[in-house]
């Protein structure tokens, strides 16, 4: 059976989520499908009030459930029939994600759901496993780290991955014993509502998650600023995470985890294997069209075999696919909205009028939406917009070296250090780049995250603080408190 779907025949959730219930709301933001530009919803803003209400429900949640301080093997039990759940409403929940994201069906069907069942239920294996440590101290004393939930975490979610998002955020704190308020992206919030609500239907208690629609200015405020959250994670721009850092320090000290934005490089050697980092750095920036922070967007290459190379990758970025994100057969993204395209329409045209040249794309597609041709900008410097900028679109610049030292000095952004791409088929080179490259994580012959959600994820610089998924993103929603006995 075909996963393709009419759009205009699904149901849309409507309303903020709070205490296991739906709540009206007026309509706030208009929405337009990626894929064919029309109107078709509208996202309510949730103000300072229902926040707060919101978070008075986690507060009641937790302290009616029990659930921080319940057995760790049960709430690890409730999250694994969360993830059930999850993978028998896979359809349901991509065609929510579909109609109103960038992410086709058929990638969701095949990844994006599958993976955040994944990841609940590796979060909810932690429950059990992480705790306390006892210490080395004096003889006449006992020395232990207890660790404790903090209470109610306050999470935000971007558009581009939204039910994946969602999963890197809701997992780690629901297995540390805490409750939630999310607010997902204003422009992608279906899915994450569906998700909330097949927690309940799995035995989570009502009002340990709870979604509050909004924006960033508005209702994100609201939630990084409030007294009641001890905990901050989101995921976006490095602007907007700096807006929180600020309204945090502004309205009350207390952790964060901020994952943000990227400029990643790919590094090719010319001892590399050509048609294997070819189709990984094609893969890279074609992926959701680009819209990823980890998008592998600035390509430095050694001279020698440049040519060779960005002809490869030419080859492959011709032969993509666009197509709305309700037909199976689509396998190119839209760009999010109107002036998503618009701005990189303008950093695409500044870089040429500075002496960039596109050997590829470098305009809108022929298609219904917002569309916009993969794109490969030769001719580039280190001061070009294309390259100083995350353009968070199908756009790859160029840029080539001669020696590993230059090639690694090119690598090396002023502002971002989310993830680098690494090929070469010496290790002791590879080893070398490694240890110098200031990123994050580190990709060695190949581009991108696996399933592997043991690998934590988290930036350098103005890439963020702190770390999602593996072992870190668990103790990072766990307090540690010390604990000295006299014998």
């Amino acid at each position: 059976m075909s996963l393709s779907f009419d759009p205009a025949s699904v149901t849309l959730p409507r309303g903020h989520f709070i205490a296991g219930e739906w709540v009206d709301a007026r309509d706030g933001i208009d929405l337009h499908r990626p894929s064919d530009a029309v109107a078709f919803a509208a996202c309510p803003v949730a103000d300072a009030e229902l926040v707060d209400r919101a978070v008075t429900a986690a507060k009641s949640a937790l302290a009616q459930s029990g659930w921080g301080r319940l057995a760790p093997r049960e709430r690890a039990r409730a999250l694994h029939r969360w993830a059930d759940l999850i993978e028998a409403e896979a359809e349901t929940l991509a065609r929510l994600e579909a109609i109103a994201s960038t992410r086709p069906i058929a990638e969701l069907m095949a990844g994006d759901v599958p993976v955040t069942a994944e990841q609940i239920r590796f979060f909810a294996e932690f429950a059990d496993k992480e705790g306390g440590d006892l210490v080395p101290t004096g003889s006449d004393s006992f020395g232990m780290i207890a660790t404790e939930p903090y209470g109610v975490v306050g999470a935000i979610t971007p558009w581009n991955f939204p039910i994946n998002m969602a999963g890197w955020k809701l997992g780690p704190a629901l297995a540390a014993g805490n409750a939630v308020v999310l607010k997902p992206s204003e422009m992608t919030p279906f899915a994450t509502l569906y998700l909330a609500q097949l927690s309940v239907r799995a035995g989570l208690p009502a009002g340990l998650i709870n979604i509050v629609l909004g924006d960033g200015r508005t209702t994100g405020t609201a939630i990084t600023g409030h007294p009641d959250i001890a905990k901050v994670s989101f995921t976006g721009s490095t602007a907007a995470g700096a807006a929180i850092m600020e309204n945090i320090a502004r309205t009350g000290i207390k952790p964060m985890t901020l994952e943000l934005g990227g400029k990643s490089p790919q590094l090719v050697f010319a001892d590399a294997d050509l048609p294997q980092a070819a189709a990984a750095i094609a893969r890279s920036i074609l992926g959701n069209a680009g819209q990823a922070c980890v998008a592998g967007s600035r390509l430095i290459v050694a001279e020698s075999v440049a040519e060779e190379l960005v002809g490869l990758i030419v080859e492959r970025m011709r032969a993509v696919r666009p197509g709305p994100t309700w037909d199976a057969a689509s396998a190119y993204s839209p760009i999010i909205s109107e002036r998503q395209i618009g701005r990189m329409e303008s950093i695409v045209d500044a870089a040429v009028a500075r002496g960039a040249t596109c050997r590829l794309g470098g305009e809108r597609l022929d298609h219904a939406g917002y569309f916009y041709a993969p794109t490969v900008l030769e001719g580039v410097d280190a001061t070009s917009p294309a390259v100083t900028e995350e353009i968070f679109g199908p756009v790859l610049t160029v840029q080539t070296f001669r020696e590993e030292e230059e090639g690694l000095g090119l690598a090396d952004h002023p502002t971002y250090g989310l993830c680098a791409g690494l090929y070469t088929r010496d290790l002791s080179r590879a080893l070398r780049a490694v240890n110098r490259l200031q990123a994050g994580t580190v990709w060695v012959n190949r581009y991108g995250r696996s399933r592997d959600h043991i690998l934590p994820t988290g930036g350098y610089k103005q890439s963020g603080l702190g770390k999602d998924l593996g072992r870190e993103a668990y103790l990072a929603n766990r307090k540690s408190k010390s604990v000295l006995i006299a014998l």
